[in-house]
């Protein structure tokens, strides 16, 4: 899936991120619980170098605890990463933070202040104004439910010994795993108007219907058919009244029903990868890129060899 939405503060954001990273101690990655490698920004990797990262997994109330679990032992790999879940239900997880950013830091203090600073970083949508909110005690990132709220960094004052960078949330320009684009959409990473909602909503089935298939049918109804994504999500929108002409299923009203219903935790606690998804989509994310690589290299070898030619075939007829 190619996701066409890359808005220009985006480009402006990244750069400005890489400019003040001299000043930064530690790095706040937010992750969304349900989709923590998906909802991982690969540029960050390339600009933040060895910054200490301190991963904080949102919306954990709306994702599977068990799988949770896995996630927070995954990402705590070493002495200078550490992960946290939290949830606006459970405010007292905040608190555990500053704790968890002393741990990080580093021994050398920030260039140019005297406090540390910590980079706020994410995606669109996965909560970091509301974090950033929840620390301080008082409004002073703007917060809602849609991406691309936060447009600007700004320097917040956590308390004596932190400051906090908070930045906009920055998408890349290429998502290479097909299924790390519908997981990013279907979470609501990026605009509706960006996707096809039916497409989304089907994507998003094939995980439920193997992984998940006690929740759906406690939600839409015991009978509700779970081998076929497309016969799931048309059930769902006649059990639903998502019908148009001729009383046939409107599939992008029935997708953005499941959507919604999904993301408002309507189904239960969803996580859709795991540790094992991500290290094997990893793999074949490599060995296509590496396919197409080297077919692309074998078509210019192609056509150089076709230019040779024609050049030797000129240069006889010359003679």
């Amino acid at each position: 899936m190619s996701i066409q939405w890359f808005p220009g503060h985006m480009h402006k954001a990244r750069k400005e991120m890489a400019k003040v990273l001299p000043e930064i101690d530690v790095i706040l990655e937010v992750l969304d619980a349900r989709i923590p490698w998906s909802s991982e920004n690969p540029m960050l990797a390339e600009i933040a170098k060895q910054k200490p990262v301190l991963r904080v997994l949102t919306k954990s109330d709306l994702a599977d605890p068990a799988t949770t679990e896995e996630w927070l032992e995954f990402l705590a790999s070493d002495e200078q990463r550490d992960a946290l879940a939290i949830s606006t239900q459970e405010p007292n997880k905040y608190k555990e933070i500053p704790a968890r950013l002393k741990a990080l830091e580093p021994a050398t203090q920030s260039v140019r202040l005297k406090s540390r600073v910590a980079m706020v970083v994410g995606i669109p949508n996965v909560g970091k104004s509301t974090l950033i909110n929840k620390l301080t005690g008082k409004v002073v990132a703007k917060t809602g439910n849609e991406p691309a709220i936060t447009k600007r960094q700004q320097l917040i004052v956590l308390n004596d010994s932190w400051n906090l960078r908070d930045t906009p949330g920055v998408l890349w320009p290429k998502v290479e795993n097909p299924a790390s684009g519908f997981r990013l959409a279907a979470t609501g990473a990026v605009r509706d108007t960006a996707m096809d909602s039916a497409e989304v909503a089907s994507h998003l089935l094939d995980h439920l219907c193997v992984t998940y298939g006690d929740a759906l049918r406690a939600r839409y109804g015991s009978d509700l058919p779970i081998q076929d994504s497309v016969e799931t999500l048309e059930t769902i929108g006649r059990k639903r009244g998502c019908l148009g002409a001729g009383a046939l299923v409107d599939f992008d009203r029935a997708g953005r029903l499941l959507l919604q219903e999904f993301r408002d935790g309507l189904l239960g606690g969803i996580t859709l990868e795991t540790p094992t998804m991500r290290l094997n989509e990893i793999r074949e994310t490599e060995e296509r890129l590496a396919k197409a690589t080297a077919k692309k290299e074998a078509r210019k070898e192609r056509k150089a060899q076709e230019r040779a030619a024609n050049r030797a075939r000129k240069n006889a007829a010359k003679r």
